[in-house]
């Protein structure tokens, strides 16, 4: 056999090492994308999800063009909770801060922890819908019969108007959904403390 010959024994443990390094590599890449895809969504607006930012100054509030601001409110299959906004939707001037409050409270007989998703449609409004604080993603667990309320603070970007797509817009709508929860994260499947499908409406 040829001294130059390649070990065929040799090729193919090297074969596997590559493969499995890049195995690996796309498993890391994977959990990497999660907190990265969440950041640019916030940053964004991207999907519907609102974007995070400070409060504008008073002098950016545009008095003579507002938009109607619907609020969706839900309970996942899982929790015994009732939840529901102080009003089914607001005016807001684009670019004032407007604060609303919601309402939840624990229906079951033991305590029980939720956590709260969100979404804004129509999706192209996401990037303009800018949240200053909200207890969406905070982990709350309320004793039974407890209520607690829990604000969003926040403002429509008065660049609404100037983009083509959304131009035209005068309504949206700002959806929650309550999960169980552990350890921060929204629980998909049976919970001990488990209820009737899931609930929204007034109290």
């Amino acid at each position: 056999m040829s001294p130059h010959r390649a070990d065929p024994g040799r090729r193919a443990r090297r074969t596997a090492l590559a493969c499995a390094g890049l195995a690996v590599g796309m498993i890391g890449l994977a959990f990497a994308s999660v907190p990265l895809y969440d950041a640019f969504c916030k940053a964004t607006g991207y999907d519907g999800t609102p974007r995070q930012g400070p409060a504008l100054a008073a002098s950016a509030a545009r008095a003579d063009d507002s938009m109607v601001v619907h609020f969706d409110t839900n309970v996942a299959p899982g929790l015994a909770w009732k939840f529901a906004p102080e009003a089914g939707s607001i005016e807001a001037k684009l670019g004032e801060t407007k604060t609303v409050f919601f309402r939840v409270q624990n229906t079951g007989s033991k305590p029980s922890t939720g956590v709260a998703t969100f979404n804004v449609q129509p999706g192209l409004m996401g990037g303009y819908f800018v949240k200053i604080a909200c207890f969406c993603f905070n982990e709350q667990t309320l004793q039974p019969g407890e209520t607690l309320d829990v604000p969003v603070v926040f403002y429509v970007d008065p660049a609404v108007r100037e983009d083509s797509n959304t131009a035209h817009l005068s309504e949206m709508t700002l959806s929650y959904t309550y999960f169980a929860a552990k350890n921060g994260r929204p629980v998909t499947g049976p919970v001990a403390n488990s209820a009737a499908p899931g609930t929204k409406g007034d109290f």
